[in-house]
């Protein structure tokens, strides 16, 4: 019986063009996406070569790797904030660590509308926030999105938001958004959630403070992953809210995000966020350390103008110093200070430069005194405490108690003028505080202030310049009774 042999190698040739060319699109490998994620740096430049060092290594092994902040770059570092050209350190070696986008924060507001202008067409990366509107405005009008391709046709779309206040406006100076309009980031997200069916993927690159963004997620679950600012939270491990993951690297430059995403057709099959901070990080990229050096060396802010005794530490011995500086240097019986304008949580003992004071209150705002009575002076207290729900008024000139039967805030408050006895509620009292908290806090006063030729930080530097040495150990004239 004869047997009929077929060859083997004509098969596998007629083969083979099937096997290489009729798989599946479905069938490829996802696109890994890595996202480095930085929010409230605040002008804190010193781990920029660390991040430069870093984003470059991933970039070397990875074909989609972005880098993205928060917002609030600026605000918070002399040798950045307190210069001619003010912020351009941070935006240049944002510019050298290559930044793909940034958020707008409530402090890119501080240095003025057209300083902010010359900032964003120098930086080499957009600007993106979608509730401003700046068409009445010298601020050049922000996209409020940005996408980027990530390879096999999948696009990630971000969209930027910016929180608001009572007021209705960020938590900046208003005479620095004059002409421009808000609108509630929560509402006005909605109208973008078409991105999601357009791109595939979506991230809120948002400034709104984690509460708000747990509040985003719940009711826009279009969102992938909101990356966000503001509430300086470390978030170690990602919340999930709806199924959006959100993720935040706490401030100051003191941790980087590493968020990857795996992408296949348009679709998100896995995320992961990680924390990662600076201090375990070793390697730098040379040419930035170089720069960062050579902005740091500014001899100005070297100068010695006092000398603490021991460490001021907190809020408290912080607000002490600030509020007793405004009490002597303008003569008045009574001083307040904004917790948030206190922008370090202590000071070291023996020398005080220029750079530690611009660094407790970078603003530079002006001192404005009002004519107030005691139950004004209450209300000022009062509204501070409801808004921070907690004490926020450091002071000079008297000591306050604050009643709260922890369902109704600030029942009552007890004021005691410098020798303990309760403020008069006939009198008047000269009252000095700085303009942002004129401007923006709800508290009555039938006098519509003065304003003074001081600057809170002025004020510091002049008290000084008299006192030398302080000591501010212990000192507490706020408190709650609960």
């Amino acid at each position: 019986m004869n047997k009929r042999y077929f060859p083997l190698v004509p098969t596998f040739f007629f083969l083979l063009p099937l096997l290489l060319f009729s798989q599946d699109p479905a069938q490829k490998k996802p696109t890994e996406v890595i996202i480095l994620h930085v929010n409230d740096m605040h002008s804190k430049i010193d781990n920029m070569a660390k991040l430069a060092y870093l984003a470059d290594s991933l970039r070397r092994f990875h074909p989609f790797v972005f880098l993205v902040a928060a917002g609030d770059n600026f605000t918070g570092n002399p040798v950045v904030d307190m210069i001619p050209d003010k912020g351009f350190p941070m935006v240049d070696m944002m510019n050298r660590c290559g930044f793909n986008l940034s958020a707008m924060g409530n402090h890119e507001f501080d240095m003025g509308q057209e300083m902010f202008n010359k900032r964003m067409a120098q930086a080499k990366f957009p600007f993106i926030c979608c509730n401003l509107n700046a068409f009445g405005a010298t601020l050049k009008q922000p996209r409020p999105f940005q996408v980027f391709g990530a390879g096999n046709g999948d696009s990630i779309a971000f969209l930027g938001l910016i929180q608001l206040d009572d007021n209705g406006l960020p938590s900046a100076h208003p005479s620095n958004m004059k002409g421009i309009t808000f609108t509630n980031g929560l509402v006005k997200a909605r109208e973008y959630s078409w991105l999601k069916d357009r791109y595939g993927i979506m991230i809120g690159l948002s400034h709104l403070g984690v509460d708000d963004d747990i509040r985003l997620a719940d009711s826009m679950p279009q969102f992938d992953v909101i990356i966000g600012g503001h509430s300086h939270t470390l978030l170690e491990k990602p919340l999930m809210e709806k199924n959006v993951m959100i993720v935040q690297a706490e401030a100051n430059l003191r941790y980087v995000g590493k968020l990857t995403l795996m992408i296949q057709k348009g679709h998100l099959i896995s995320r992961s966020d990680e924390v990662i901070p600076f201090t375990i990080l070793k390697n730098e990229k040379p040419e930035v350390r170089n720069y960062i050096d050579e902005v740091n060396n500014n001899k100005e802010f070297n100068k010695v103008i006092g000398f603490a005794e021991k460490p001021l530490e907190g809020v408290d011995e912080l607000g002490s110093l600030m509020t007793d500086a405004l009490t002597a240097q303008l003569k008045v019986d009574i001083a307040f200070q904004n917790k948030g304008g206190i922008r370090v949580q202590s000071m070291n003992a023996g020398n005080i430069t220029l750079k530690d004071i611009y660094k407790l209150d970078p603003f530079n705002n002006q001192v404005i005194l009002f004519s107030m009575t005691a139950d004004e002076i209450k209300s000022l207290i009062c509204y501070g405490y409801r808004h921070e729900k907690g004490i926020d008024l450091q002071v000079s000139g008297m000591s306050y108690e604050v009643t709260d039967d922890g369902a109704t805030k600030c029942i009552s408050v007890k004021m005691l003028d410098k020798s303990g006895k309760l403020l008069d509620s006939s009198k008047e009292y000269l009252v000095a505080m700085n303009n942002y908290m004129a401007y923006t806090y709800k508290f009555d006063h039938r006098d519509q202030g003065t304003l003074s030729n001081l600057t809170t930080a002025e004020a510091v530097i002049k008290y000084l310049g008299v006192a030398g040495k302080i000591n501010y150990s212990g000192i507490k004239r706020a408190t709650v009774n609960q």
